[in-house]
């Protein structure tokens, strides 16, 4: 018989039990900060028909799906959470209540080069609310604001919510005459952070766009401030635009709503060099920075855009969300020591037992799980010693020992791990200590 190498795929993440439990954690929290703000969760399929879920994409995107087909059909695994919800909420139009608020956590899958910190099926943990035929701006600003409350639940604390409004580029470029280049531009200025201001201009240059223009861009791009002095350089250019005039306006908004909503003004800035590569975004944008590892760039972003399902229907649905990268966050997160995966259980008690008849055993562990405690019974037949080892090795706080005293006397035995303490204590105070 020949052995097989078990070995997994490059680019898809599988944990040590320790590693998970903490992954859990993270997106038992992110989920519970989603549904605080009221978002109802949906679930979508990983396979959809091909016709369905490529119907907007192209370029890179085609080269990344996973496609195969099974009979006659042709299937793709989803590449975001996005093009599902726009499916979803077009096929399901009726029966929806707007706004829409969903969360959506769930893998998804892109054949890019496996890399390091870089993944072929991760996590995305997605929030958006879906207007019909409107959508107010306060919405734009509650979305830092869940941001915000979601990274302090993950324990996160030295970071920066960039933010930016589409319209305002697009309207400088109206403005300087360079519509028909906006994308090539915006793709450029996204990378501003990567390549610096030096490669920026030489890449526009390149553009054919003229010297009084990229300086316009760059005086644009390098405000510099407090959010109410950006502002108000913003409206000392004088742009005579009205698409600009909008974007500075909704901005405006979005600022004081973020501090009604009481995030606190180190969390957030305007930040005009951020353009967002997607196409799809048309008015705010956000990134979010850990400013002590700007390197490893944006770990949540999003934005609105103005038709979520143009290719699914002809009703105008504008949205706004948001996308935390989970499995890259976690990694990232325990690759820099931000976050400690040492917890290697789940249990909060193991039971011993001394005697063969596991009755009292099994129905201590019953009144436990009962009253919400984490409880494992050791089965093996192995001495105390390893038992005992086993505990400690798997950092389980309690250790209940079960033997012919503890069963005639109706008690227990209860040593805390840490501290070496051992007591005879009752049930009920077992509940209560562990509790």
């Amino acid at each position: 018989m020949n052995i097989i190498e078990p070995r997994t795929l490059p680019g898809f993440m599988e944990l040590l039990p320790n590693e998970q439990v903490l992954f859990n954690q993270m997106k038992e929290k992110i989920q519970k900060t989603y549904e605080k703000f009221g978002f109802l969760p949906i679930d979508t399929p990983v396979i959809e028909m091909s016709e369905v879920l490529l119907a907007k994409a192209g370029g890179e995107t085609e080269k990344q799906v996973y496609s195969f087909n099974k009979g006659d059909s042709n299937l793709t695994l989803r590449f975001d959470l996005t093009v599902p919800l726009a499916k979803y909420v077009a096929a399901k139009y009726n029966e929806l209540s707007f706004p829409f608020r969903r969360y959506q956590i769930g893998k998804v899958y892109r054949g890019e080069r496996a890399q390091r910190g870089r993944f072929r099926e991760f996590y995305q943990c997605d929030i958006d609310v879906i207007g019909d035929g409107e959508l107010n701006i306060i919405n734009d600003a509650e979305i830092p604001a869940i941001m915000n409350e979601t990274f302090k639940e993950l324990g996160l604390e030295n970071y920066t919510i960039h933010i930016n409004n589409r319209k305002l580029l697009n309207g400088l470029f109206e403005y300087n005459n360079i519509m028909e280049k906006s994308a090539d531009v915006m793709r450029t200025i996204d990378k501003i952070e990567k390549i610096g201001i030096e490669t920026v201009i030489e890449i526009l240059e390149d553009f054919g766009i003229e010297k009084n223009s990229i300086n316009n861009i760059m005086e644009f791009i390098n405000i510099k401030g407090t959010n109410d002095e950006k502002i108000e350089q913003l409206e000392n250019l004088n742009i005579d635009n009205e698409l600009f005039r909008s974007g500075l306006n909704e901005l405006k908004d979005v600022i004081k709503y973020i501090r009604l909503f009481n995030v606190e003004e180190k969390c957030f800035e305007i930040d005009l060099s951020i353009a967002r590569g997607l196409d799809y975004y048309t008015g705010t944008v956000y990134e979010t920075i850990l400013n002590d590892y700007k390197e490893i760039g944006s770990i949540c972003s999003g934005g609105r855009y103005n038709n979520l399902a143009g290719f699914y229907t002809d009703k105008k649905l504008p949205g706004v969300g948001m996308s935390i990268g989970l499995t890259r966050l976690f990694f990232i997160l325990n690759d820099i020591g931000l976050i400690k995966t040492d917890k290697k259980s789940i249990s909060q008690v193991l039971i011993v037992s001394m005697v063969d008849d596991l009755k009292y055993a099994i129905n201590t562990a019953n009144t436990l799980r009962a009253n919400n405690i984490n409880t494992e019974i050791y089965f093996d037949n192995k001495k105390i010693k390893a038992k005992f080892k086993y505990a400690d090795k798997l950092k389980i706080p309690y250790v209940i020992v079960i033997g012919e005293d503890e069963i005639n006397n109706g008690v227990l035995t209860l040593k805390n791990m840490e501290t070496g303490e051992q007591d005879s204590v009752s049930l009920e105070q077992v509940v209560e200590k562990v509790k």
